[in-house]
């Protein structure tokens, strides 16, 4: 058994080169250049008022850019502002609300400029507004008393927040109320029972709001509800009453559904594209109803529905416009149901279509602008320059706007300057910079000179040529010194410069000169390229069988490039061998001495270079050693006279007699010890000593009441346990130790669970077990936090900020004391989801079928919680071919850890594509980026769904097709292929035709009459044919042919012999019938046992009918047609698949005849060259002509 992979350097660099690709032409810093925007703060900005405030705005330029901020649309002078600075070299702002400041005097919208001679860039405009968690107003709460069986509702009514507090309801003991199909908290924060219970009364109801931007958490008054069962209704009755008057309350009774929330049968709800749409029916009755969704003429889309709160709540993540329409809820129980529709609309903020992208053009060059935004409604487009309305703007000769495209021409150097496209709805807005930098720069190389690449024979090789220039430079390649031009297929030039070696071999070795010219000038740089011979496996390990205590060796020889230095690795079931002398790495070898069952196992052999890896693995098999068979071999007795010496508080002796080892040599001594105090009847392992000793001083822990017993092992197993020795109780003392795997993790954002593995009994080493947990928070300068809980194993801090590291130790006591200082570790407080989406979300596409994503990673802060990696939702959106949209459901990729790139395999080629990707962390995903739309180029099209033949004449066929059910392009022409087939199979002269796209149906003409023809059909796009479906069809006989073979059957001479033999074949039959009665055999079947004729073969062996001879009757009862060689007994008779005359080979079962008029009748059935002529051979009686083709 062997894997081997290899790990290219040319591999790894694929996707730095690829990525690059996108920016090939970025202005080198050291040029001039319009200031970009590279860092900015979220449009809508919830700042805590207890913190600074933190404006964000970065910008790269050159000259270096100038910074300048508006607020509420007028000029904000921040040297006015003592509590306002902005950083060095920065445009971000700091307010000092910490210092005395208030957050909401610093509320309001901010916009950043940044600004150098070639232009100014703007931010989106920034709301700033601090977060506000307000108390609960004071309000009188009235006792809730409900009976039985009745429907509840308690209102929450939480105040109003920024952003919205998460409501949840707790008891007094801040444990949260559980939740049922019975009783369940709405979107709206109540808390809603479709029938109350007596368990139900409780007078600790409580709300509560979590603030999580301010880390506070308001409480409502308890809300008390008091339930009266229909007992205690009767009881109370009673006691008023006398015994002559008639009292009873009406027993619970049972309630048909009517829904709490929503009211009515219909309502409305408006939700954005690509958010999450929540949609929530609770309904009262008894018993408890049950909720069903539905889609009114649709199905709930598969993959993004989940129900949440026991099926009252309908989730659709991520919907868009086709998520539109009439949801409806059913509530039901058995005594009936109801139901009400929610109209759902979907609209959209704007996103990108296309966004404007940064132009670098050189004097006289001619370039555009473009963007293109969708929303619903659909988004307006305006254009600003350098951050003014285009219409004011100073003029430009060069430039003329044209609704989303501004056009350049004939750009001079003062054409410089950074527009704006604004695409904005009431939902929302889109602000895109992208300046256009007139520059006349000869090219430069930014790659290293002499720089060296290695690769694995037979792997891609890239070699990098990193340029800039305006006008852009073209680039070449040549090999060698004085080498010509690198052209053909076996390299692919990549937009970027770089140069791809698809397969390397070792001729591709050398040196490698990229040529960069433009009008300016030329440049030239010289890099290396090595091909090294791959790393292989020559002696690979194999598979072996080894007894108990044998010796067993592995090889692993292996060859490799000389340059490359192999390091070998050995592994025992994909981990680490163990620690033991008995394994000995060689060189080329693994030695293992003395193998036990233990070392049973896969060995892999792992040998790594630089640049590739391989591996291979083998399977060892320890078994036992056969037994001599004169030997009876056993377990061995238990021992026995356990006596116990030296008693110490935290020792004593143990010693023992060995009972008979039976023919197998005692190895070892297991003791084992019973706790009565704590763990009476359970027996725990101590120790292990060897056979040859037969006392032991044994280690005692306090406050134990020990009892020992002793059992033997030899080869052939573990004996029975011996009687228990006398009980020995230590004393009671301090802990020795603390619990273990002491961990802080939150279950919530607002806490820290600290669990820890509870010491056993024994360990407490006195009575009064408890534990001191204490926390503090990491690199803050706090206190501990100290309390003392019973022996548990959990704790849980209340309170905590999100996701923030803390010090946790946990410290055993007892009765006598504490326990020694436990170390410390580090535990986080929960996680929240992510509060931001990965920034400049970038795609590639590679080819057809492949594309590559990349983006900005998060800041790690805004993560709040542990960082798992990157997911990438990407969906098509329609085909380009058709344009004809269809619901296709998302993909998604997840890419582990701090990765920021990905390839998204498996795209449809012509096809248009979105995306976006989102953080995650332990709690969920992340906020999504703005969608990402791309589209895939044209590929070659799948083959026509069909080709039909039809119409046979004498010299022509009409053929007719269907498109391919993949086009994956545009369909430029079909090309018909098609050559005759004779006799013997051979192809004739292949003819070619090239047919419009647009065309479905071809007429044949001039062709030979009774003759087959094979056809090959094939689309074609602008990228080439792609796969062709073939086809076969025969034209038809000339008629004076066939009325010639006609005619045969119609003479008197033929027809009185066909009467003659089937009168013989009658008579022989009822012969053979009358001879199977008086169960006797008959000469000709005798004849045949004697002389088995391999060719004449029975069509039934087991049931008693004779296959060499059937009946006319029997084969129209059948209708099955004959096995191969039952019709054709002797070696005289012209087989079906070597007569060239029979013309059953060109039709389809029984119609394969001919008519009356002598006209042949039979459909070409377009069946495959080499697939059996099923149906050639009728249960019927035969034609003339046919039973003349079957005569010699």
């Amino acid at each position: 058994m062997m894997k081997k992979k290899s790990i290219s350097a040319s591999k790894a660099s694929l996707f730095f080169f690829l990525c690059q690709m996108i920016s090939a032409l970025d202005v080198p810093l050291d040029l001039s250049q319009p200031p970009t925007i590279t860092q900015q703060s979220p449009k809508d900005y919830i700042v805590d008022p207890r913190e600074n405030i933190v404006i964000q705005c970065e910008a790269k330029g050159k000259p270096p850019p100038s910074f300048s901020w508006t607020r509420n649309g007028t000029h904000f002078d921040i040297d006015k502002d003592e509590l306002v600075t902005m950083k060095p070299n920065s445009g971000t702002l700091v307010i000092n609300i910490m210092n005395g400041g208030k957050a909401e005097a610093y509320e309001g919208v901010y916009q950043c400029t940044a600004r150098n001679e070639r232009g100014a860039a703007i931010s989106n405009n920034i709301v700033i507004r601090p977060s506000r968690s307000p108390l609960w107003t004071k309000e009188k709460l009235e006792p809730n008393q409900v009976r039985e069986g009745d429907s509840l509702v308690l209102h929450c009514r939480p105040p109003v927040g920024l952003p919205p507090p998460i409501i949840f309801w707790m008891d007094n003991a801040f444990q949260r109320l559980p939740q049922s199909e019975r009783v369940s908290q709405g979107l709206n924060g109540d808390l809603y029972f479709s029938n109350v219970q007596p368990e139900d009364t409780r007078e600790d109801y409580i709300c509560y709001a979590r603030f999580n931007h301010t880390q506070t958490i308001q409480q409502k008054q308890p809300i008390s509800v008091k339930v009266f069962s229909m007992d205690s209704l009767n009881d109370t009755i009673a006691a008023n009453l006398s015994d002559t008057d008639i009292y009873g309350a009406k027993p619970v009774t049972e309630r048909p559904p009517i829904l709490l929330t929503p009211t009515g049968t219909t309502s409305n709800k408006v939700e954005l594209r690509g958010n999450v749409l929540l949609l929530e029916c609770i309904a009262a009755g008894l018993p408890t109803p049950v909720i069903r969704w539905i889609k009114e003429g649709g199905e709930l889309p598969a993959n993004r529905t989940f129900f949440e709160n026991f099926k009252k709540t309908l989730k659709i993540i991520d919907v868009s416009e086709a998520d539109s329409g009439n949801y409806k809820c059913i509530a039901r129980n058995i005594l009936g149901s109801t139901h009400h529709v929610i109209s759902v609309t979907v609209k959209a903020a704007p996103y990108w279509i296309t966004a404007p992208r940064n132009l670098v053009l050189s004097p006289g060059e001619d370039g555009s602008l473009i963007c293109r935004a969708n929303g619903n409604p659909k988004p307006s487009i305006s254009w600003l320059s350098n951050g003014v309305p285009i219409a004011i703007a100073p003029e430009d000769p060069s430039r003329k706007v044209d609704g989303d495209t501004i056009i350049f021409s004939a750009v001079q150097e003062r054409s410089s300057a950074v527009y704006q496209c604004n695409a904005s709805n009431e939902y929302g807005y889109l602000l895109a910079n992208a300046f256009v930098n007139v520059l006349a720069e000869p090219p430069r190389i930014l790659t290293p000179a002499n720089k060296l690449y290695q690769v694995i024979l037979d792997s891609p090789a890239l070699i990098d040529c990193a340029y800039f220039g305006s006008p852009k430079p073209e680039i070449e390649w040549f090999k060698g010194v004085k080498g010509s031009i690198l052209r053909g297929n076996e390299y692919v030039f990549h937009d970027n410069g770089t140069l791809e070696i698809p397969v390397a071999q070792k001729d591709s070795s050398g040196t490698y000169t990229c040529v960069a010219r433009n009008e300016l000038g030329k440049i030239q740089n010289e890099v290396q390229l090595e091909v090294k011979d791959p790393t292989l496996i020559i002696k690979q390990p194999e598979y072996k069988v080894i007894q108990r205590y044998g010796h067993v060796s592995f090889e692993c020889i292996i060859k490799h490039d000389s340059t490359l230095i192999p390091t070998v690795i050995w592994l025992k079931d994909n981990d680490e061998l163990p620690d033991d002398e008995r394994f000995l790495v060689g060189k080329d070898n693994l030695t293992i001495m003395n193998v036990t069952d233990k070392d049973d196992g896969t060995y892999t052999c792992i040998v790594n270079t630089t640049l590739d890896s391989v591996s291979a693995s083998a399977v060892l098999t320890v078994v036992a050693a056969p037994p001599t068979p004169a030997i009876i071999y056993a377990r061995p007795n238990p021992p026995f006279d356990l006596e116990l010496t030296g008693q110490l508080e935290r020792s004593i002796e143990l010693s023992w007699i060995p009972g008979d080892e039976n023919n197998s040599p005692i190895t070892s001594f297991v003791i084992e010890y019973e706790d009565g105090l704590h763990e009476p009847g359970v027996w725990h392992y101590q120790t292990e000593v060897p056979g040859s000793q037969t006392t032991v001083q044994l280690k005692l822990s306090p406050y134990v009441n020990y009892s020992f017993r002793v059992i033997a092992v030899n080869e052939i197993g573990r004996s029975q346990p011996s009687e228990p020795s006398e009980q020995y109780l230590t004393k009671s003392a301090n802990p020795d130790e603390n619990p273990s795997n002491v961990q802080g993790i939150g279950s919530e954002p607002d806490n820290l669970v600290i669990t820890w593995e509870s010491l056993k009994g024994f360990q407490s080493n006195g009575p009064g077990l408890q534990y001191k947990v204490s926390w503090r928070q990491k690199d803050v300068d706090d206190e501990w936090t100290s309390v003392v809980v019973a022996n548990v194993s959990k704790y849980i801090v209340s309170g905590t900020p999100t996701f923030v590291p803390y010090e946790i130790k946990v410290q055993a006591l007892n009765d006598l004391g504490y326990a020694p200082e436990p170390s410390e570790v580090i535990g986080h407080s929960g996680e929240d989801l992510p509060m931001v989406a990965p920034g400049n979300v970038q795609v590639h596409v590679i080819n057809s079928t492949l594309a590559k994503v990349h983006w900005d990673p998060v800041p790690l802060k805004s993560v709040r919680g542990h960082l798992q990696g990157y997911k990438v939702y990407y969906w098509k959106v329609q085909s380009l071919s058709r344009r004809s949209k269809r619901h296709i459901e998302k993909k998604i990729l997840t890419f582990r850890g701090n990765k920021t790139f990905g390839m998204l395999p498996g795209l449809e080629p012509y096809s248009s594509y979105k995306l976006n990707v989102r953080v995650v962390n332990g709690k969920g995903e992340g906020p999504a980026s703005p969608d990402k739309v791309f589209k895939t180029p044209e590929g070659v099209p799948s083959s026509p769904s069909f080709l039909k033949i039809t119409n046979p004449t004498l010299d022509s066929l009409t053929l007719e097709w269907g498109s391919p059910t993949h086009p994956n392009g545009i369909l430029i022409s079909y090309i018909l292929k098609f050559q005759p087939i004779n006799n013997t199979h051979e192809l004739g002269p292949l003819v070619e035709i090239r047919i419009p796209a647009n065309e479905s149906s071809l007429i044949l003409k001039n062709l030979n009459y009774s003759t087959r023809y094979k056809f090959y059909f094939n689309a074609q796009t602008s990228v080439g044919s792609g796969s062709q479906i073939t086809e076969e069809a025969v034209t038809i006989m000339d008629e004076a042919m066939a009325s010639r073979q006609v005619d045969i059957a119609t003479q008197g001479w033929f027809i009185g012999l066909m009467c003659a033999v089937a009168l013989l074949i009658l008579i022989l039959l009822i012969v053979c019938f009358i001879r199977r009665n008086k169960g006797g055999k008959y000469p000709v079947k005798e004849k045949e046992d004697a002389h088995a004729d391999p060719e004449i073969q029975p069509m039934k062996e087991d049931d008693g009918t004779f296959g060499e001879y059937r009946s006319l009757e029997s084969d129209a009862e059948d209708h099955k047609p004959l096995k191969k060689g039952s019709r054709t007994p002797s070696d005289r008779t012209v087989k079906k698949e070597d007569s060239d005359d029979s013309l059953v080979d060109y039709g389809e079962g029984v119609n394969g005849q001919f008519n009356e008029d002598g006209s042949f009748i039979g459909q070409y059935s377009g069946k495959k060259e080499k697939e059996p002529a099923e149906g050639n051979e009728s249960s019927e009686a035969p034609s003339p002509v046919n039973a003349m083709n079957s005569f010699v």
